[in-house]
């Protein structure tokens, strides 16, 4: 039986170790497609949260949601984003599903989505095959601009009013006038002469008295801001508490200075 040379096993293994090396050499990092493909793709998102075409809302930006309008097949209801007084965005939080409603808001609020924000408008053309849908999606759409209408017009009365001198505002409260059923008392907050805001702070409670309570002074407070004076309509269910309700808002009118 031969011997083995001792330079050929030397040989051998010096080829077997430079084969090893090659191999370990070639492997890539952990670092594969995958993860790289994962990487892009949350940057990708990150990327989309930050652009405003992405959804995500931007700095004067706001939201206003429609009425929910029912139809025959469900309830539709219209959210708007609106920036600088326009529809930026119409999405439908609420729509028609189930059976072949799935199939028919697929079809629809998509396309009346877009036609929303074209028009600026709730003057909107049905989606054949989803007139239901179509029609509560407009009625929901008119009732968030109507929103959004009233939003921007209350904005400059609201900037005016913060900048007036909060010193304006005062809060008097009326003497204490007792009535058959109980003491009644009313607090106004008074601003450039005007009543911005009456409650009363004491009224007749206990028994049947708690009932007609809670429905006279809510209307009573609110004529005496639309009054501006104690010449207010009393309740007619509760008329010994909208005598006492007068005479003590004139106390606090008479303390403010008329």
């Amino acid at each position: 039986m031969k011997k083995s040379h001792p330079i050929r096993r030397v040989l051998l293994a010096s080829a077997a170790t430079v084969s090893g090396i090659v191999l370990l050499l070639s492997l890539k990092p952990a670092t594969d497609s995958s993860s790289a493909s994962a990487q892009g793709a949350a940057q990708g998102a990150a990327a989309a949260q930050e652009s405003p075409q992405g959804g995500a809302a931007t700095p004067g930006t706001s939201t206003v949601t429609g009425a929910a309008t029912q139809t025959e097949y469900g309830v539709v209801q219209v959210r708007l984003t609106v920036a600088n007084g326009k529809i930026t965005k119409a999405e439908a939080v609420q729509a028609p599903h189930g059976g072949t409603s799935d199939q028919k808001t697929a079809l629809a609020v998509p396309k009346l989505n877009q036609e929303a924000v074209a028009t600026q408008s709730a003057d909107i053309t049905s989606v054949t095959g989803a007139t239901y849908t179509s029609g509560g999606y407009k009625k929901s759409l008119q009732s968030a601009i109507d929103k959004m209408k009233s939003a921007s017009a209350a904005a400059p009365a609201q900037s005016s009013a913060a900048a007036a001198p909060a010193a304006q505002a005062k809060t008097v409260t009326g003497d204490v006038a007792t009535t058959q059923y109980g003491p009644v008392q009313v607090r106004i907050t008074v601003a450039n002469g005007k009543i911005t805001k009456a409650e009363a702070v004491q009224a007749p409670s206990g028994g049947t008295s708690d009932q007609k309570t809670a429905l006279a002074i809510p209307k009573l407070n609110q004529e005496a801001v639309a009054a501006g004076n104690a010449n207010i309509d009393s309740v007619s269910t509760a008329t010994y508490t909208s005598g006492g309700y007068k005479k003590s808002l004139q106390s606090a009118l008479d303390k403010a200075g008329g």
